[in-house]
C-alpha cells in the first residue's frame, strides 16, 4: 500500500500534532521558536485502517509505538515548524505504508557453479599464504 493511498484514507484530524524548541539548525532561532513537531497517531482508534492492518502496524512498528498506543514520530531537521510538521507526516505515512506492505517470500536458491570454484580457489590462496607463514617456504615452491 503506498503512502498516496493512506493519505486518502487517513484524515490529519487524527494525529496530535506537538511543538516544542528545537536543538536543530536554525542559530538564535532555535531559542525562541518552537520549530520541533512531533505527531502522535492512535492506531487503534484510527478510523482509516481495518482491524487487520491495525494488527499489523501494531505488531510491525511496536518498536515505534508507546504505551498508550500511539505512533510517535517526530521532525526537528527544518529551519520553520511547516517544514518540520510536512516532513513529520511524510515520515509517518511512509513508516504505515511500509509496515502494510507485504514483501515477496523468499525463493531459496542454490549456489552457481562459478561462485562454488570462487569460493574454492579463494579457500586454496588463503591456505598457500598459511602454509608460508608456517613452514618458512617461498611462494616458489608451491
Amino acid at each position: 500500500m503506498t503512502s498516496e493511498e493512506l493519505r486518502n484514507r487517513i484524515s490529519e484530524a487524527e494525529f496530535l500534532v506537538l511543538t516544542s524548541r528545537s536543538s536543530g539548525p536554525g542559530g538564535q532561532n532555535v531559542n525562541k521558536v518552537n520549530t520541533k513537531v512531533e505527531i502522535h497517531f492512535n492506531v487503534s482508534l484510527s478510523s482509516g485502517l481495518s482491524d487487520s492492518e491495525k494488527g499489523r502496524v501494531l505488531r510491525k512498528l511496536k518498536n515505534r509505538i508507546n504505551s498508550e498506543g500511539e505512533l510517535v514520530v517526530r521532525s526537528q531537521s527544518e529551519r520553520t515548524q511547516l517544514n518540520n510538521r510536512k516532513k513529520a507526516i511524510e515520515k509517518l505515512f511512509l513508516l504505515l505504508s511500509e509496515s502494510l506492505t507485504e514483501k515477496a517470500p523468499r525463493k531459496p536458491t542454490s549456489p552457481t557453479k562459478k561462485s562454488k570454484t570462487d569460493r574454492l580457489d579463494e579457500k586454496k590462496k588463503r591456505g598457500k599464504i598459511k602454509r608460508m607463514r608456517t613452514d618458512n617456504i617461498s611462494p616458489d615452491d608451491l
